[in-house]
């Protein structure tokens, strides 16, 4: 009996198709075995040879770093192997659909019409996710409260506002699924950059040696949010380490796979910052506000202009001699003085600062003197500023009195070894919105600050607010390089009562962790306690 022809062509695929699967899946495992093979590193240095100095944990953690680094590979790869089998899934499905010439009809509708008009809606409802989301523009929202902050990350660390009593402002990564989402993410980044299309800008005649290709190492920072009911979006920054060019790019999961939103190339290397500075008096606070701006802004980034607002006399000529001296030790003459003869309105002040540039459009930087920031907050502070697109309102990480912090020590340590984001050194300053990175066309057009609020408190929320109600996009999020240093706070009785409370809850939380004050609250109980145990333990010493 002859098979029939139609049978023979069928035979023929699925034979071809079982010699694919096996040649893939050799493939696959012998990818799998080159990745995880240990690399050697001809001019890595001998334990006890050039890298004697170095103690043993140094290699424990170099050590744990590479496991860490092959551990997200191995993931990496496993990942791509689950999605080679879904195409091995998607190819048995085509041979199985070429098997069945005539596909049968649901309703009058051809069976492969149906589901792929199927597939057309869900990726329409995708997309229309998307669309919903405050990804591209800003949404309007009553306060601001209804603000939902990102969370920042690198390649090791996440940084997190939401700690309760467990976790901890900065932390690795404890959940396996997270560390999983944040590699992919990272990794999905890379595709994007490293095999652009059309939407892109960028031609396809460009061969891949023509383009510089990025990789994890390049990976500098990112940040991410969950809006519940529509998906996760990740704000990706990506440098190479002689470069000034971050690439950015832009991702959101709504509920399913990641989709691009956008991808593109940011150029910050002519972004003037233009640093505001309100002050009255503590002259001894600028003093060490300007040691940090000159190792940060005049010997690091170079691209900053400083504006001081003094209020009253008192003070005024210390200030002087303080930029003076600065600018003849460091030729530095990018900054400008104004002098108010009037009480301190913090409002006033950098509004003031604003309306002093008249060099046109320049990003600005409103900080206080309190305030300690890395060259890589003001690299963050121009990726995430956008003029008539987005304000950058980073959350402050507040030290703690370092009087209770280091009540163990005999002098607290220097203020550089004080920069740590412990739960006993200090917490995210979620409910303060003083410090903004923001483009001065946008704050002269939503109308500046209150200049009726007096006194301490309550004109940052009143421009935090302007801006929610109106259309540009609020990035919020906590970032590792921007400190408010402890300093002793007087509530003065000449403030309104909503002023007050304001004051007197930042000087509660200012003070220190749950912890400490717990200690300090129940110190006369610890040291009835101590004296018993020492007792107790003499009388049985005791002949």
């Amino acid at each position: 009996m002859r098979m029939p022809r139609r049978g023979l062509v069928i035979q023929a695929r699925t034979r071809w198709l079982l010699v694919g699967l096996a040649l893939l899946f050799s493939l696959v495992l012998l990818m799998y075995l080159l990745e995880c093979a240990p690399q050697t590193d001809g001019n890595g240095s001998l334990p006890g040879v050039v890298g004697e100095s170095m103690g043993k944990e140094y290699y424990q953690a170099l050590l744990q770093e590479q496991e860490e680094h092959y551990q997200n590979r191995a993931t990496s790869l496993k990942r791509q192997i689950a999605q080679l089998k879904q195409e091995l899934q998607e190819m048995s499905e085509k041979l199985k659909s070429l098997q069945e010439k005539k596909s049968p009809k649901v309703n009058g509708m051809n069976y492969q019409g149906t589901k792929e008009q199927t597939s057309n809606d869900l990726l329409e409802f995708l997309h229309s996710q998307i669309d919903k989301a405050e990804v591209s523009v800003g949404a309007k929202l009553p306060s601001e409260y209804g603000v939902i902050p990102f969370e920042s990350f690198t390649s090791m660390k996440v940084f997190q506002l939401e700690m309760g009593l467990t976790r901890h402002p900065e932390e690795k990564p404890v959940r396996k699924d997270k560390r999983d989402e944040l590699v992919e993410v990272i990794e999905a980044g890379l595709e994007v950059i490293n095999n652009p299309d059309e939407e892109d800008g960028q031609d396809e005649d460009d061969g891949v040696g023509d383009r510089q290709l990025y990789s994890e190492n390049d990976f500098i920072e990112g940040y991410y949010r969950t809006e519940r009911d529509k998906g996760t979006q990740y704000e990706l920054f990506y440098k190479k380490m002689d470069g000034m060019e971050y690439r950015h790019v832009t991702l959101f999961r709504p509920f399913g796979p990641l989709m691009k939103v956008k991808s593109e190339t940011v150029d910050i290397s002519r972004s003037i910052i233009n640093v505001i500075v309100p002050l009255a008096g503590r002259t001894e606070a600028f003093a060490q506000f300007m040691q940090n701006f000159r190792d940060v802004c005049i010997h690091q980034d170079k691209r900053v202009h400083l504006t001081v607002v003094y209020f009253g006399q008192d003070g005024l000529s210390e200030v002087k001699s303080i930029l003076e001296s600065v600018a003849r030790e460091t030729d530095f003459h990018n900054y400008t003085l104004v002098s108010l003869n009037d009480e301190f309105n913090r409002g006033r002040g950098l509004d003031m600062g604003a309306r002093a540039w008249e060099k046109g459009e320049v990003l600005m930087f409103f900080c206080d003197v309190d305030v300690y920031f890395t060259a890589e907050f003001l690299n963050s502070c121009r990726l995430n500023a956008e003029p008539g697109k987005k304000v950058f309102y980073p959350v402050v990480f507040s030290l703690y009195n370092p009087a209770i912090v280091y009540a163990n020590q005999d002098i607290p340590p220097p203020v550089e070894q004080q920069l740590v984001h412990k739960k006993d050194s200090g917490f995210w300053r979620d409910f303060g919105f003083g410090m903004t990175c923001q483009y001065r066309t946008d704050f002269l057009t939503v109308g500046g600050f209150d200049l009726e609020v007096k006194g301490w408190g309550g004109e940052d929320v009143h421009l935090y607010r302007k801006y929610l109600h109106g259309e540009l996009m609020v990035i919020r999020t906590p970032v590792p390089g921007l400190f408010h240093l402890w300093h002793e706070k007087h509530c003065a009785d000449e403030l309104t009562p909503e002023q007050y409370r304001m004051c007197i809850q930042s000087k509660a939380m200012n003070e220190a962790s749950h912890s400490h004050l717990g200690m300090l609250v129940f110190r006369e109980e610890i040291e009835a306690h101590l004296r018993k145990q020492a007792y107790r333990t003499n009388s049985e010493a005791a002949p």
